[in-house]
């Protein structure tokens, strides 16, 4: 893989971004970084993937919010002006995975989107996927989105209780690659974060 960065942005809230990130550290032996994150400070998903791959490197994330909500609305409480010019990617000679909080069209601020911020890097994206109901929409938004703004995508990973239909209608509207299926899982533990990274296909 000779992309040295890239971003894992989901479909939609909730949808394993964070899991998907520490498999791609694991596999990739690459470092970590949340732009944006949006309350559970206790818990961030930065806590996460330091847990569950525990040789990732992860760097600090630029904004801290205390609300779990959507950055631009958890800003507007914490009196934050998300600047994009904070939102520089970190310098490491190692391979780097970028986690987005929420989904492509959510808002930082509310006249700067995800989307606005991925664009602007110019790197490719890892989409993840999960499977319920209403997620070819979505799945196929969030494709076609990121082909309107030439933004090149790596692939899909799919999340969930499998679903066959979903799955093939998804990959033969788009030809776009299935990097890997996660399987529900009923707990993240490193070993579960090992299996998979194994499977990766990137």
């Amino acid at each position: 893989m000779k992309d040295q960065r890239f971003i894992v942005a989901g479909i939609g809230t909730d949808t394993g971004k964070t899991v998907v990130s520490a498999i791609l550290c694991e596999a990739l032996k690459a470092d970590y970084w949340k732009p944006v994150q949006a309350g559970d400070l206790e818990n961030t998903d930065s806590h996460k993937v330091q847990r569950w791959s525990p040789n990732t490197t992860v760097h600090s994330e630029a904004y801290r919010l205390t609300q779990p909500m959507s950055p631009h609305a958890a800003a507007s409480i914490d009196n934050v002006h998300v600047d994009e010019a904070e939102l520089s990617i970190p310098e490491t000679k190692n391979r780097l995975i970028i986690e987005l909080a929420g989904g492509l069209m959510v808002p930082m601020r509310e006249d700067y989107l995800n989307i606005d911020w991925v664009a602007k890097t110019g790197l490719p994206v890892v989409l993840v996927s999960n499977y319920y109901l209403g997620s070819i929409n979505h799945t196929l938004l969030s494709l076609n989105l990121l082909k309107q703004q030439n933004i090149p995508l790596l692939g899909i990973i799919f999340n969930g209780q499998k679903n066959p239909s979903t799955f093939d209608v998804i990959m033969k509207r788009t030809g776009a690659k299935c990097l890997l299926e996660i399987e529900k899982e009923e707990s993240i533990m490193p070993e579960i974060i090992r299996k998979y990274a194994a499977r990766l296909k990137l």
